[in-house]
């Protein structure tokens, strides 16, 4: 028997106890992970900032020609004492649109969590939105606003339970 024939069996094992070893790092990195519980926390986060960004983008979009479908939709990405004031204001506020004859339309620009307590479901959110305002035979405008909200977890969806404008400078 040669040399290189004896050496085959031994290469052969210790490439099988490299593989091993390899299959037995891979698996426990992956139960690890499986298991953060930093994935289920971002998880979280992100849903409750696309919902938050739904949202506001619902609160800054309004046609006075469907004023009513509007001011559902606010209804409808709000909760606590916010849903309860456009509950309250929505017959002004149908008024005010329709006299205004205005239709906006919004798009975030940025925005982020600052805050966020799963287990109690809230968080906080800033956005900044780019709105662009058309009132009936005008030019439309553009502007940027930039907001802070904060979010409560209603069922499976994050919504509006206040929502305000930050002032610039």
């Amino acid at each position: 028997m040669s040399a290189g024939t004896r050496r085959r069996p031994v290469v052969a094992l210790v490439l099988f106890a490299v593989s091993l070893v390899a299959c037995l790092v891979t698996g426990v990195s992956w139960a690890l992970a499986a298991n953060d519980s930093s994935i289920a926390y971002a998880e979280v986060r992100d849903e409750a900032l696309r919902d938050g960004q739904n949202a506001i983008i619902n609160f800054n979009t309004l046609d006075y020609r469907d004023v009513e479908r509007g001011l559902q939709n606010w209804e409808n990405n709000s909760t606590g004492p916010l849903r309860d004031e456009i509950r309250q204001g929505r017959k002004d506020y149908a008024t005010q649109i329709e006299q205004k004859r205005s239709t906006t339309t919004a798009r975030v620009l940025d925005s982020g969590i600052v805050e966020l307590d799963e287990r109690a479901g809230k968080a906080r959110m800033i956005a900044v939105l780019q709105v662009t305002v058309a009132v009936e035979g005008q030019p439309p405008a553009t502007k940027q606003d930039r907001y802070q909200a904060e979010l409560t977890r209603e069922g499976d969806t994050w919504k509006l339970s206040a929502l305000g404008l930050v002032p610039v400078g």
